[in-house]
């Protein structure tokens, strides 16, 4: 397992942005860079919560939110995926993925945000993430100072 880190500096509040990143009608819109017709996330993001990321064909993944201290720090543990409607946790254990996490720290910079993203990837995906969480990064970014 690999480690992926990004950052970005947003001219918005930390509640601004992480109203950016886990409102109901923004995720879908900051999320297109992984899919590009946008994503869902069935939760209601508390500590202790399951979620499941869906595309617009309801496959995805099943995760839980490990932490969340609002306007600061989400910590998000991926655990299995989602096919043809079922649950399966066995690919994530099989694929070393299983435990995978996935972490959005926000500290205030003056008036602005800096928002950071750390994030566990197998060896396979990590330049197609190298790529794809950039352009999510300056979606979030448009998102926040608008």
């Amino acid at each position: 397992m690999q480690h992926i880190t990004f950052n970005i500096t947003i001219n918005a509040p930390r509640e601004k942005v992480w109203q950016v990143l886990w409102g109901n009608d923004t995720y879908p819109e900051w999320t297109r860079a992984f899919n590009e017709n946008g994503s869902t996330a069935e939760t209601d993001w508390k500590k202790g919560s399951k979620v499941r990321f869906l595309d617009n064909n309801g496959e995805g993944m099943i995760s839980s939110i490990s932490d969340n201290i609002p306007n600061e720090y989400m910590e998000i543990t991926h655990e299995g995926t989602i096919m043809n409607g079922k649950e399966d946790y066995s690919a994530a254990e099989s694929g070393g993925w299983a435990g995978a996490k996935e972490t959005y720290t926000l500290k205030d910079a003056g008036g602005k945000t800096e928002l950071s993203i750390y994030s566990d990837i197998t060896e396979e995906y990590v330049d197609m993430f190298n790529k794809m969480w950039p352009k999510a990064l300056d979606s979030v970014k448009q998102l926040s100072e608008n």
